[in-house]
């Protein structure tokens, strides 16, 4: 037995939604790039010991995650997500409903650059930040949301060891690069204080100051 299976069996179980999701991708075609059960029920509880009202996440594909997310809030809480795809986004509220959840999530479809820049535009501000899309855009995400953040604000990141990649030094393709930069960012930003964990293909965790 690997940790992993070690870990999932005594600390997680998938209710009967989030268990038939991966499934659900695979009948239509979907890429299988939600996060591991693992990585979810960390981020529920981090949620909660957080005690966030206001989530902002950007990467939403089925939803997994985002029901994850809106389970570790209060009842006056309220996620709001970005999905570049309609047709990921039609999916990921079919989840929210069959969860009982689709009032605490306001979903926002197209480009997540634009969606942030609006965001930051109309002023709204979160308190716990989920980033989770496409890699070589993660800098530029990275800056956009600590606009959106108050002080004392969470921000996760997915995905920051990405599969083993970022440690090959030869591996110079889009991905890995923007995700050692904006681990770098991470690690040195004067308004952050950060950590990667070893936890899922890598979390990076920041108190924005």
């Amino acid at each position: 037995m690997d940790q992993t299976k070690y870990i999932r069996d005594l600390f997680v179980n998938e209710d009967d939604v989030l268990a038939s999701i991966g499934s659900r991708l695979t009948s239509l075609g979907m890429p299988l790039i939600s996060v591991p059960s693992e990585v979810g029920k960390w981020l529920t509880m981090m949620v909660r010991m957080t005690g966030a009202k206001k989530i902002l996440e950007v990467g939403t594909l089925a939803g997994y995650s985002t029901i994850c997310l809106v389970r570790g809030l209060n009842k006056d809480g309220h996620c709001t997500t970005i999905e570049l795809k309609e047709e990921h986004a039609k999916l990921a509220r079919y989840h929210f409903e069959e969860a009982g959840l689709q009032d605490c999530v306001t979903t926002l479809v197209g480009d997540a650059s634009l969606q942030l820049a609006k965001l930051i535009q109309e002023e709204k501000k979160f308190d716990f930040i989920f980033l989770d899309a496409d890699k070589v855009n993660y800098p530029t995400y990275l800056e956009q949301v600590i606009q959106l953040s108050l002080p004392g604000t969470v921000i996760v990141m997915d995905n920051l060891l990405l599969g083993g990649r970022v440690l090959d030094g030869e591996d110079q393709h889009p991905a890995p690069i923007a995700v050692r930069k904006v681990t770098k960012m991470l690690a040195s930003h004067s308004h952050l204080e950060s950590m990667l964990l070893p936890v899922g293909d890598g979390l990076g965790v920041a108190i924005v100051q």
